[in-house]
């Protein structure tokens, strides 16, 4: 004999422009259940705040009724605040949400300082998260150095020749386009002062210090790092990683450690390949557009471009790599359990890591500066 259900309501109470709205009784989609409209009744408030108070059973009906009623508030500029629900219906409205896009503007009603506000808890918990990750990975890394036998040396290799070996046509084409471009920018302004030679140390000087490293990295962060992403976003949708972890099996240790170490390593020969490359592409411009023998050309590169200077461009990379893995293994490890989230967990892996790649070059510029590198 199935149990006695009470009947839904939707509790509404207007106080000033706030309209409160409590939610009561067994939602369930065979049965009666009031209406967002009903609720409303005709009211026009500026703020509307959804709750449960003696919430019982309930499924797709509730949801039905909350994504109404957020959506009413999106057309009418109205603030809905869902914080009193549970956290399961909340995750169940964003996946809707996502499932169910719509031209409505977002609500922009709430006070622009809790906004300010809650953007800065965001970033400070994402933060944490974040450093708590890099922690696991130290670990981790600790943990390979004391018993190296139980690293999964076969994975380390694979991903080493797909982040690596696969990665050298995209990085070829790059790295000499860029070359290209620099030799032809610097053309324009050195032919005007007769200084055409001088081409090769802007172009050397440019690609080992900067671009070589810098370009390897962009490419890697939108070839890699969202491969990354995905794989493990997908693993998580498919339950693999809560497999591992019910059997005592790390995470960090199986999935992001090879991943991790592989870019480690191939990044800053790939940046040193990129570095070949461009000052090939300046070479051939330079022989083409100002008639540079390539022995002329080279023999000047070499009077500006030292070992100190290849030596920033390949730390720079080192580092580079470490946070394209970085990020790209967080976000798929954090990756919501459906397609989408997989597919945004690969662009907020490519956009993290783009980001602080900028930030690492910047806070180097500044570094090797001081050290007088």
């Amino acid at each position: 004999m199935s149990a006695p259900t009470s009947p839904a309501r939707a509790d509404a109470a207007l106080e000033g422009e706030t309209l409160s709205v409590q939610l009561a009784g067994d939602w369930l989609i065979t049965a009666p259940r009031p209406g967002w409209l009903a609720a409303l009744a005709g009211r026009t408030p500026k703020r509307v705040v959804l709750g449960s108070a003696g919430l019982g059973q309930w499924d797709s009906a509730l949801l039905l009724f909350l994504f109404e009623a957020q959506q009413w508030c999106r057309i009418a500029g109205a603030h809905c605040d869902t914080k009193a629900l549970p956290e399961k219906i909340h995750a169940l409205l964003r996946q809707m949400s996502t499932s169910h896009e719509t031209s409505v503007p977002f609500d922009r009603s709430e006070n622009f300082f809790t906004a300010v506000g809650e953007a800065t808890l965001d970033i400070w918990r994402k933060t944490r998260v974040f450093a708590h990750f890099i922690g696991e990975c130290v670990l981790g890394a600790v943990r390979l150095v004391k018993h190296p036998k139980k690293f999964r040396w076969a994975d380390f290799v694979e991903e080493m020749q797909l982040c690596g070996a696969m990665a050298l046509p995209i990085v070829s084409l790059v790295s000499f386009l860029v070359g290209v471009t620099l030799a032809y920018t610097g053309a324009i302004v050195l032919r005007q002062y007769g200084g055409d030679i001088y081409v090769a140390d802007l172009v050397g000087l440019s690609m080992v210090r900067e671009m070589g490293a810098l370009m390897t990295g962009v490419v890697l962060a939108g070839r890699t790092g969202a491969a990354f992403a995905a794989t493990l976003g997908n693993m998580k949708a498919n339950e693999e990683i809560d497999a591992l972890e019910t059997l005592g099996i790390s995470a960090v240790d199986f999935l992001v450690l090879p991943r991790l170490l592989a870019l480690g390593v191939m990044m800053p020969l790939l940046a040193i390949y990129s570095n070949a490359l461009g000052i090939l592409g300046g070479m051939a411009i330079s022989m083409k557009v100002l008639s540079i023998p390539p022995a002329a050309y080279w023999v000047e590169m070499l009077t500006i471009v030292d070992m100190s200077d290849l030596l920033v461009g390949v730390i720079k990379a080192v580092v580079f790599g470490l946070i394209i893995g970085l990020a790209g293994c967080l976000r798929g490890i954090e990756a919501e359990r459906s397609a989408a989230g997989v597919g945004r967990a690969a662009t907020s892996a490519v956009v993290t890591a783009i980001l602080l790649i900028i930030m690492a070059d910047a806070v180097f510029a500044v570094a090797f500066d001081i050290l007088g590198l």
